[in-house]
Protein backbone atom coordinates (compact mmCIF):
# COMPACT_ATOMS: atom_id res chain seq x y z
CA UNK A 1 0.00 0.00 0.00
CA UNK A 2 1.49 3.40 -0.74
CA UNK A 3 1.92 6.23 1.76
CA UNK A 4 -1.39 8.19 1.13
CA UNK A 5 -3.05 10.20 3.41
CA UNK A 6 -5.01 8.27 6.51
CA UNK A 7 -3.44 4.69 4.66
CA UNK A 8 -2.19 2.50 7.37
CA UNK A 9 1.84 1.89 5.91
CA UNK A 10 2.76 -1.90 6.79
CA UNK A 11 5.83 -1.60 9.23
CA UNK A 12 5.05 1.43 10.72
CA UNK A 13 3.53 2.21 13.81
CA UNK A 14 0.35 3.58 12.31
CA UNK A 15 -0.93 5.80 9.45
CA UNK A 16 0.21 8.19 6.81
CA UNK A 17 -0.65 11.64 6.98
CA UNK A 18 -1.44 13.71 9.19
CA UNK A 19 -5.39 13.32 9.23
CA UNK A 20 -7.48 10.19 9.59
CA UNK A 21 -10.62 11.85 9.03
CA UNK A 22 -10.40 10.15 5.76
CA UNK A 23 -10.87 6.85 6.24
CA UNK A 24 -11.62 4.66 2.93
CA UNK A 25 -13.26 1.10 3.08
CA UNK A 26 -9.57 -0.47 3.52
CA UNK A 27 -8.16 1.19 6.47
CA UNK A 28 -12.18 0.48 8.02
CA UNK A 29 -11.51 -3.31 6.93
CA UNK A 30 -8.54 -3.61 8.77
CA UNK A 31 -9.32 -2.11 11.38
CA UNK A 32 -12.08 -5.13 12.04
CA UNK A 33 -8.89 -7.64 10.77
CA UNK A 34 -6.89 -5.88 13.58
CA UNK A 35 -9.79 -6.28 16.43
CA UNK A 36 -10.66 -10.04 15.62
CA UNK A 37 -7.33 -11.47 15.30
CA UNK A 38 -6.47 -9.08 18.35
CA UNK A 39 -9.87 -10.99 20.19
CA UNK A 40 -8.84 -14.06 19.18
CA UNK A 41 -5.01 -13.49 20.41
CA UNK A 42 -5.92 -11.93 23.69
CA UNK A 43 -8.22 -14.29 24.72
CA UNK A 44 -6.18 -17.34 23.66
CA UNK A 45 -3.84 -16.46 26.45
CA UNK A 46 -6.70 -17.66 29.04
CA UNK A 47 -8.20 -19.91 27.25
CA UNK A 48 -5.84 -22.50 27.27
CA UNK A 49 -5.80 -21.78 31.30
CA UNK A 50 -10.11 -22.09 31.46
CA UNK A 51 -9.71 -25.46 29.49
CA UNK A 52 -7.52 -27.20 31.81
CA UNK A 53 -10.49 -26.62 34.30
CA UNK A 54 -13.25 -27.37 31.94
CA UNK A 55 -14.58 -23.54 32.04
CA UNK A 56 -15.29 -21.22 28.95
CA UNK A 57 -14.85 -17.55 28.16
CA UNK A 58 -18.30 -16.90 29.82
CA UNK A 59 -16.92 -18.05 33.24
CA UNK A 60 -14.10 -15.72 32.44
CA UNK A 61 -16.28 -12.57 32.21
CA UNK A 62 -17.81 -13.74 35.24
CA UNK A 63 -14.55 -14.08 37.19
CA UNK A 64 -13.51 -11.12 35.94
CA UNK A 65 -16.59 -8.59 36.45
CA UNK A 66 -16.88 -10.41 40.00
CA UNK A 67 -13.84 -9.62 40.39
CA UNK A 68 -13.45 -5.80 39.73
CA UNK A 69 -16.98 -5.43 41.77
CA UNK A 70 -17.22 -7.26 44.83
CA UNK A 71 -20.78 -7.25 45.89
CA UNK A 72 -22.33 -6.84 42.32
CA UNK A 73 -25.64 -8.51 42.59
CA UNK A 74 -27.17 -10.68 40.00
CA UNK A 75 -29.56 -8.28 37.82
CA UNK A 76 -26.60 -6.21 37.35
CA UNK A 77 -23.87 -8.75 36.12
CA UNK A 78 -26.91 -9.58 33.22
CA UNK A 79 -26.45 -5.98 32.55
CA UNK A 80 -23.19 -5.64 32.24
CA UNK A 81 -22.78 -9.59 30.21
CA UNK A 82 -26.13 -9.17 28.24
CA UNK A 83 -26.50 -12.70 28.66
CA UNK A 84 -29.74 -14.43 29.24
CA UNK A 85 -30.48 -15.75 32.99
CA UNK A 86 -30.37 -19.33 32.03
CA UNK A 87 -26.82 -18.38 30.47
CA UNK A 88 -25.18 -17.09 33.44
CA UNK A 89 -27.19 -19.68 35.49
CA UNK A 90 -25.39 -22.64 33.94
CA UNK A 91 -21.99 -20.48 34.82
CA UNK A 92 -22.80 -19.09 37.76
CA UNK A 93 -23.98 -22.75 38.94
CA UNK A 94 -20.38 -24.01 38.11
CA UNK A 95 -18.40 -21.45 39.80
CA UNK A 96 -20.58 -21.62 42.80
CA UNK A 97 -20.28 -25.29 42.98
CA UNK A 98 -16.56 -25.26 42.21
CA UNK A 99 -15.71 -23.19 45.11
CA UNK A 100 -14.52 -20.15 42.72
CA UNK A 101 -17.74 -17.49 43.53
CA UNK A 102 -19.62 -17.19 46.49
CA UNK A 103 -23.13 -15.75 46.81
CA UNK A 104 -25.00 -13.76 50.05
CA UNK A 105 -27.99 -12.10 50.38
CA UNK A 106 -28.09 -8.76 50.11
CA UNK A 107 -28.51 -6.63 53.14
CA UNK A 108 -31.33 -4.05 52.36
CA UNK A 109 -33.61 -6.97 50.20
CA UNK A 110 -32.66 -10.71 50.94
CA UNK A 111 -34.04 -11.81 47.52
CA UNK A 112 -30.72 -9.99 46.00
CA UNK A 113 -28.25 -12.58 45.58
CA UNK A 114 -24.54 -10.45 45.98
CA UNK A 115 -21.44 -12.01 43.75
CA UNK A 116 -17.76 -12.53 45.43
CA UNK A 117 -15.10 -14.30 44.89
CA UNK A 118 -13.54 -17.07 47.01
CA UNK A 119 -9.94 -17.02 47.82
CA UNK A 120 -9.75 -19.54 45.21
CA UNK A 121 -11.64 -17.68 42.57
CA UNK A 122 -9.17 -14.72 43.18
CA UNK A 123 -6.24 -16.82 42.75
CA UNK A 124 -7.99 -18.29 39.12
CA UNK A 125 -8.91 -14.84 38.05
CA UNK A 126 -5.63 -13.26 38.67
CA UNK A 127 -3.65 -16.54 36.74
CA UNK A 128 -6.19 -15.41 33.80
CA UNK A 129 -5.09 -11.83 33.61
CA UNK A 130 -1.55 -12.46 34.27
CA UNK A 131 -2.08 -14.53 30.87
CA UNK A 132 -3.41 -11.46 29.44
CA UNK A 133 -1.32 -8.49 30.79
CA UNK A 134 1.43 -10.01 29.09
CA UNK A 135 0.42 -9.37 26.04
CA UNK A 136 -0.67 -6.15 27.15
CA UNK A 137 2.48 -5.33 28.19
CA UNK A 138 4.35 -5.91 25.95
CA UNK A 139 1.87 -4.59 23.11
CA UNK A 140 1.87 -0.83 25.29
CA UNK A 141 5.65 -1.18 25.52
CA UNK A 142 6.12 -1.38 21.78
CA UNK A 143 3.39 1.27 20.97
CA UNK A 144 4.12 4.11 22.92
CA UNK A 145 2.41 6.40 25.89
CA UNK A 146 0.39 8.43 22.89
CA UNK A 147 -1.10 5.17 21.22
CA UNK A 148 -2.24 3.53 24.63
CA UNK A 149 -4.08 7.03 24.97
CA UNK A 150 -5.25 6.47 21.44
CA UNK A 151 -6.26 3.11 21.94
CA UNK A 152 -8.34 3.66 24.88
CA UNK A 153 -10.18 6.57 22.71
CA UNK A 154 -10.60 4.37 20.09
CA UNK A 155 -12.69 1.53 22.49
CA UNK A 156 -14.33 3.97 24.17
CA UNK A 157 -15.94 4.79 21.06
CA UNK A 158 -16.77 1.55 19.67
CA UNK A 159 -18.88 1.05 23.46
CA UNK A 160 -22.17 2.14 23.89
CA UNK A 161 -23.02 4.66 26.48
CA UNK A 162 -23.52 1.84 29.35
CA UNK A 163 -20.28 0.56 28.86
CA UNK A 164 -18.30 3.61 29.20
CA UNK A 165 -20.65 4.49 32.19
CA UNK A 166 -19.54 1.18 33.75
CA UNK A 167 -15.76 1.82 33.42
CA UNK A 168 -16.45 5.53 34.97
CA UNK A 169 -18.41 4.36 38.08
CA UNK A 170 -16.85 3.77 41.25
CA UNK A 171 -15.73 0.24 41.00
CA UNK A 172 -13.35 1.62 39.44
CA UNK A 173 -11.75 3.16 42.65
CA UNK A 174 -8.97 0.84 44.37
CA UNK A 175 -10.59 -0.78 47.33
CA UNK A 176 -9.82 -4.12 49.19
CA UNK A 177 -11.91 -7.49 48.02
CA UNK A 178 -14.22 -9.18 50.71
CA UNK A 179 -13.38 -12.50 50.84
CA UNK A 180 -15.94 -15.41 51.60
CA UNK A 181 -14.76 -18.69 52.28
CA UNK A 182 -16.77 -20.93 49.80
Amino acid sequence: MSEQRGAYVPGTSGMAGSSLLFLREEEMRLAQDLLFFAYRDFTNAADVVLEELGFGRAHHRVLHFVGRSPGINVSDLLAILRITKQSLSRVLSALLEQGYVAQTPGRADRRQRLLTLTPTGMALERRLYERQRERLTVAYREAGAAAVDGFRKVMRGIMDDAARAYLDGPHRAVREPRIHSA
